[in-house]
């Protein structure tokens, strides 16, 4: 369903977007590509006295990451194609190699935010890899329902994992029927 229609008129003024993609690798193991772009609608005079043209990135920032069957980062590259402060913003790329380690499903974001807070790391690209442990999770679907059929006993890791999928609700009712624990029933498995 569609945002209701706006009760007034608007000017637009910024768009960010963004993209993940992820790849299955010969190696076994996943990548996952993310990029942010941040677009004015509206010329505008940098700081430095340069003329910035609407519709140009102000940001175009990308992220890949390699990641495992335990979800832990194996490999982590980022590049620049804009940024409002030039060689200032990109040195910074390098440094986030060091998300390599951390694991995607335990702790990532507030690691991130520890590794790469304020001065560490740049704000638009920590703001980037935020987005990283969903999409691996996306990514790793695929895995994941041959394992639930391989092995059926263990309980689907995603159920308690948003207001949806609570054990008393009714998708888990409805879906998940052997671990669903509403009114009058409990769960075979917690």
């Amino acid at each position: 369903m569609p945002l209701p229609l706006p009760q007034t008129g608007r000017t637009p003024l910024h768009t960010r977007t963004i993209r993940a993609q992820s790849y299955a690798r010969d190696d076994g193991q996943w990548d996952i590509d993310v990029q942010l772009v941040d677009v004015k609608a509206y010329d505008f005079t940098r700081t430095n006295g340069t003329e910035h043209k609407a519709g140009e990135p102000v940001h175009d920032m990308l992220l890949r990451i390699t990641f495992n069957d335990e979800f832990i980062i194996t490999d982590a590259v980022a590049a620049y194609d804009a940024a409002p402060y030039g060689a200032d913003c990109t040195a910074i790329a390098t440094d986030y190699g060091a998300l390599v380690g951390m694991n995607l499903l335990r702790g990532f974001r507030q690691a991130v935010k520890a590794r790469f807070g304020r001065t560490a790391g740049c704000t638009h690209m920590s703001e980037l890899s935020g987005v990283l442990p969903t999409v691996a999770v996306q990514t790793m679907a695929k895995e994941r329902r041959r394992k639930v059929v391989s092995a059926p006993q263990e309980r689907p890791f995603q159920l308690e994992g948003c207001h949806a999928l609570r054990l008393d609700g009714p998708v888990v009712r409805e879906y998940y029927p052997k671990w669903y624990a509403g009114p009058g029933q409990a769960a075979e498995h917690k």
